[in-house]
């Protein structure tokens, strides 16, 4: 078996073990919409969304400290992600030496190949840039909601009721994050530049920290 072939073959069991995870984790929601963080922080945004624009003007300011809070962190994110961009291109004009000298501790026989190199460089470049993007876009929809959300309520009619502030809020929610989970999964592209057996044990370790990542309160106390 050619070291490409063992590249091959660990990145498809790595991308089959976090697309069983993610099924496993729609059926639970499914069967319990409780068992996820993400689900509870949906329904958490969207009363919190109600409850201000039922303040009546009450809790204007704690609302825009809040979304600030949130775009100061989808901020900082996207400027991680440009640098973790800037570092991947530095690594890719380097890939004749870097793909020996990197693995060294490869035992599962990966292929040293320049050429197959650089499509590790392009996987987690894509990677980043998908996360880059999805935290842009959830800059862009808080944005939107940091105006709308302050609006009386004879005022808020229609698309600007609390009902689609908060579907934007949540929106805004899921790109977050969308970006979280690119640099989750950046992780174990990362080891695989050191070898097609590190990405499959730091893919294990990663659906293992996910899980109990994602479990709500009350999904672990049960």
């Amino acid at each position: 078996m050619s070291g490409i072939d063992v590249d091959v073959m660990a990145l498809c069991a790595s991308g089959v073990l976090l697309l069983a995870y993610y099924l496993y984790l729609m059926m639970r929601v499914r069967r319990d919409p409780d068992f996820s963080v993400h689900s509870v922080n949906h329904r958490a945004r969207a009363l919190w969304v109600k409850d201000v624009m039922a303040s009546g003007g009450k809790k204007d300011v704690m609302a825009v400290q809040t979304l600030r809070n949130f775009g100061m962190t989808a901020t900082f994110k996207a400027s991680s992600s440009i640098l973790l961009i800037l570092g991947t291109l530095t690594l890719s004009g380097q890939a004749e030496s870097l793909s020996r000298t990197w693995h060294v501790l490869d035992f599962a026989g990966g292929s040293r190949a320049a050429e197959w190199w650089v499509i590790k460089i392009i996987c987690l470049l894509t990677v980043l840039l998908v996360a880059f993007f999805a935290f842009a876009m959830s800059l862009r929809l808080l944005n939107h909601v940091v105006f709308m959300v302050n609006l009386s309520q004879t005022d808020a009619q229609g698309s600007l009721s609390p009902e689609r502030v908060g579907q934007r809020l949540n929106s805004a929610g899921v790109f977050y994050t969308l970006g979280m989970r690119a640099f989750f999964v950046a992780v174990p592209l990362t080891f695989w530049l050191f070898g097609p057996l590190f990405l499959f044990l730091s893919t294990l370790g990663l659906i293992v920290a996910l899980y109990h990542l994602d479990r709500s309160p009350l999904a672990e106390n049960n």
